[in-house]
Parts: C-alpha cells; sequence; structure tokens
C-alpha cells in the first residue's frame, strides 16, 4: 500500500500502551484497520527494536500493512520494513534511498512549509506533520502548543506528496486535519493507550475515510 492511500497510521511507544507489549497493541491496531506501523521505540536497544521489528514485518504481512521504521535505516533494511521515517537530524533523506533502494519508502518530520518543501525535493514519499495539537509523546517543534491545522493546509498546498498530521489526534479531532488537507493522521495514544485498541484503531479509521 502507497502513502496516498493510508488513513491511519501507529506509532509504536510500548510506555504509552497501559502495560500492554507493543505486539499485542500492533495486532490489535491491524485488526482495526490501520494502514501502516511505524517501529519507534526510542528506549530500547537496537538488539530488542531488532526483534520486534521481526515480528512486526510478520503481522503487517500478514494485514497487508506497511512497516515503517523510525529514525533508523541500518534496522529497517535488517526487518526488511517497506521503509524509514526520518526527523530533521536524521540522515539525509538520499542516504536513504541509496541504502534502502528505490523502492523504500521514506518519510520525513516537518513542522514548516520550508521544511515540506526541502523533503519534498530531495525525494520523500510522505510527509509527517506535527505536532498538529499539543502532545507530550513526540519529540518534534512545537510539540508543547501544536502547529495547528492552518499549517496542514499551508504544507498540502505547497506540495504534491501525501500529508500525514501527527501530534495530540485522536477520533474527535482527526477529521478536521483530514479537512485541512492531510491524506491520513499518524497516533501514539489514541490507540497504544485505549482501553480497546482495536474498537480505537477502527474508530479513528472511521473518522478520517468520513472526512476524505
Amino acid at each position: 500500500m502507497e502513502p496516498r492511500d493510508w488513513r491511519t497510521y501507529l506509532v509504536t511507544q510500548q510506555d504509552r500502551s497501559a502495560g500492554r507489549g507493543t505486539e499485542a497493541v500492533v495486532e490489535a491496531a491491524l485488526a482495526g484497520g490501520v494502514d501502516a506501523v511505524q517501529l519507534r521505540e526510542k528506549d530500547r536497544s537496537a538488539r530488542e527494536r531488532y526483534r520486534l521489528g521481526e515480528r512486526l514485518r510478520e503481522l503487517t504481512g500478514s494485514a497487508a500493512a506497511a512497516l515503517i521504521v523510525n529514525d533508523r535505516i541500518d534496522l529497517a533494511a535488517a526487518v526488511d520494513a517497506d521503509g524509514v521515517h526520518l526527523g530533521q537530524t536524521d540522515l539525509p533523506i538520499q542516504v536513504a534511498r541509496e541504502q534502502l533502494g528505490e523502492g523504500a519508502i521514506v518519510g520525513c518530520s516537518t513542522s514548516t512549509v520550508r521544511e515540506a518543501e526541502i523533503a519534498e525535493a530531495a525525494g520523500a514519499d510522505y510527509l509527517g506533520v506535527g505536532a498538529v495539537y499539543g502532545t507530550a509523546s513526540k519529540d518534534v517543534e512545537a510539540a508543547k502548543d501544536g502547529i495547528g491545522t492552518d499549517r496542514i493546509r499551508e504544507i498540502a498546498a505547497a506540495v504534491e506528496i501525501p500529508v500525514v498530521g501527527i501530534g495530540g489526534i485522536d477520533a474527535n479531532n482527526a477529521g478536521a486535519v483530514i479537512e485541512a488537507g492531510a491524506t491520513g493522521v499518524a497516533v501514539i495514544s489514541a490507540i497504544t493507550a485505549a482501553d480497546d485498541p482495536e474498537a480505537a484503531a477502527r474508530r479513528l479509521r472511521e473518522v478520517v475515510v468520513d472526512a476524505a
């Protein structure tokens, strides 16, 4: 599935998963219809992430969903992920493309129109734009207060590649992000911390599809 077709995107973070393991949360989220899963887990060792990545590769493959690895190009290659998501201080997009191949999906975190334009010119396949609303779970610029949906609208108008909103998004505000021009939304706590991650993922998808 190509990034333009992604509607809901789960970013893993076990310490925000209400005591549940990441594998269990991902399995439930996939059952609820998420299109892509990003292996984040920055507090784990590379070996632990590798082992988890192997299992998530099996789960996402069975569900025909994309597996994206946060930051680590080498780990993305090691677990045969569909691609990598890079931040503004990570290795350049061109390096990821050289290491993973032309068929790999390369995403980039942005929070301004200029960053978005640079990422698109460098060959990014999609943008993770945020934090849209205030959030404590993602280390991005403006994470405390959020950049707002107006910025989503500006960036979506400035680039041709898909825009995925991230940061403080849940079923109550996801529709506004889509209406502003995002093609999908990425979440952590809205699914991982939910009492029923599968139901939360399903409800989020319904909101996004209805707003599209």
